[in-house]
């Protein structure tokens, strides 16, 4: 059979069929935004101090809402309290200090209510805040690794939708938590659900795009939905301050995606490799309708099973799997390359967009202007992908924000407005390098273990992604140690990305053997026999 690309060729790149599935498929994303960087409000941790004893003077409505209160009188710090000393008939505090025997009070300043805040998730169970994210990844990485085979076996239509409608209940159920240990439990199943969600559409729509229309399709699309969605999480989360409102606020805007069942068609491609050619046929006819061209008489061969059928057994026979990815020199150096630009890119990138609530300024605007970086990195990308290699673009990136972090280190903590430009620079160069990888790497790895290896290196970013928010744990000891760490990552893996040969006018590698060598390691200069393949 051909190349499916060629079959569907008299579809063009971009009538209403393509500009439809384009727009739909995109928007879809748009929830996704916000509610894998939600974690950001549900998670920040207010400001806060010890409840004075109940018996005494002290009257803990003073303390509530704005902290005006002169809290130094009641503890040398948010961990603990002057213990109570009797003089006469008057309480006092005397020198001594005790823990925080009868809670904390929280500002009502930023938020309402918040998990740190109803829980108690401060002092010695602060260490809950990093894990109640970590955990969400957590999910994220366990979907990224079940998603793909789900899509494989059923089809790429019907786990898009019903991973939706798992997330919307997952997420309801969440809103309605009792206590943490719920709350974790659905937000490790919430994030199962999103990343099968966002990887089906994904999917979906670069299989029924043709290969001109891909790249737009990745950076503008996806990519650039996302950031519109993680923009707007702060703006709702401005007028919503109390944590289960919000969840449920961006929750149900995933309902309005539902009718979109009758308007989205299951992939051809997905369907010819399954040897459904009637079903691909049918979608790609009115394809042609919609886009008001004539169809060929003839789509797909009498003979197409049949060569399906024989690919199958072929691909069988050679039984690839993922220690293929490591078995020759040149695919272990590739491999082991994206490995670690996705860890440290994931790491940056989640790290930086949620350590905000350890920024001196206010969360909300930090976090918008955070996302705008997202917006203005992706389309960047997408101006410079065909106008310079790829090695260089990611270089640079790299590099250049782990400069602008590691220049935080000298400026003063009072200069907040220069911390904050430098951090949103910092985010601006990884949003670049982390969305140019997606495509940069699908152009490395060849087919015969691409979708395996995607998945090896998805899962890499999600680990990365659960190890950051312990890095920006950090910054409750010193503010500066979280901005070391992603300074020093980012610029170890600019060197590793100087290693990486140049994809832009290269075709696709099919087999293991044409897999280019990269530039640092000693490498075969001649092509595999065919025993190594």
């Amino acid at each position: 059979m051909e190349d499916l690309d060629e079959v569907t060729a008299f579809l063009g790149d971009y009538g209403p069929f393509q500009i439809t599935i384009h727009v739909l498929l995109s928007a879809c994303v748009i929830p996704h935004g916000c509610m894998g960087m939600i974690m950001i409000f549900l998670a920040d941790t207010p400001q806060h101090h010890c409840k004075p004893p109940i018996h005494s003077e002290w009257n803990t409505s003073d303390f509530g809402a704005d902290f005006n209160g002169n809290w130094s009188q009641i503890g040398p710090d948010k961990c603990s309290r002057y213990r109570q000393t009797h003089n006469s008939s008057m309480e006092r505090f005397g020198n001594g200090a005790e823990g925080c025997l009868d809670g904390w009070v929280y500002s009502t300043e930023i938020y309402i209510s918040n998990i740190v805040s109803e829980w108690d998730l401060v002092c010695d169970s602060a260490w809950m805040v990093p894990f109640t994210h970590s955990i969400y990844f957590f999910g994220v990485l366990v979907g990224s690794l079940i998603s793909g085979q789900l899509s494989d076996r059923f089809g790429r239509k019907p786990v898009f939708f019903l991973s939706m409608a798992v997330q919307i209940v997952f997420s309801l159920i969440q809103s309605a938590s009792v206590n943490l240990t719920m709350f974790c439990v659905f937000n490790f199943l919430r994030g199962l659900a999103e990343i099968s969600s966002y990887m089906a559409s994904y999917i979906l729509g670069a299989e029924i795009l043709n290969k001109r229309t891909r790249i737009c399709y990745s950076l503008v699309g996806q990519g650039l939905c996302y950031s519109i969605g993680h923009a707007c999480l702060p703006l709702m989360a401005y007028f919503i301050r109390d944590w289960r409102m919000l969840l449920v606020a961006v929750t149900i805007p995933v309902f309005l995606y539902f009718p979109l069942w009758w308007v989205i068609p299951e992939s051809p491609r997905w369907l010819v490799t399954m040897g459904r050619f009637e079903e691909a046929e049918t979608i790609l006819r009115n394809a042609a309708k919609r886009n008001k061209i004539a169809a060929p008489e003839v789509l797909f061969g009498a003979d197409d099973f049949h060569k399906l059928v024989q690919s199958k057994d072929e691909e069988q026979k050679q039984n690839y799997t993922f220690l293929d990815l490591f078995r020759t020199a040149n695919m272990r150096n590739m491999t082991i390359a994206n490995i670690i630009l996705w860890v440290s890119s994931a790491m940056i990138f989640y790290g930086l967009s949620i350590n905000v609530g350890n920024m001196s300024v206010n969360v909300y605007i930090s976090c918008f202007i955070f996302a705008v970086t997202d917006i203005v990195a992706t389309s960047a990308i997408w101006l410079l992908i065909d106008r310079m290699p790829r090695p260089i673009i990611l270089f640079c990136t790299e590099l250049f924000c782990g400069i602008v972090l590691l220049l935080i280190i000298v400026i003063p903590p009072e200069m907040h407005v220069i911390i904050q430009v430098l951090a949103m620079l910092g985010k601006l160069c990884v949003s670049a390098a982390y969305s140019l990888l997606y495509l940069f790497s699908i152009e490395l790895i060849p087919t015969v273990v691409r979708n395996r290896g995607f998945g090896v290196l998805s899962m890499a970013a999600r680990i990365g992604s659960t190890v950051c928010p312990y890095v920006v744990y950090l910054g409750l000891y010193s503010k500066l140690l979280p901005y070391i760490i992603f300074g020093i990552i980012s610029i170890l893996a600019a060197a590793v990305s100087m290693t990486m040969p140049d994809t832009r006018h290269s075709k696709f590698p099919d087999n293991i053997s044409q897999v280019q060598p990269i530039r640092c390691f000693c490498s075969r200069k001649k092509l595999l026999q065919p025993d190594d393949e």
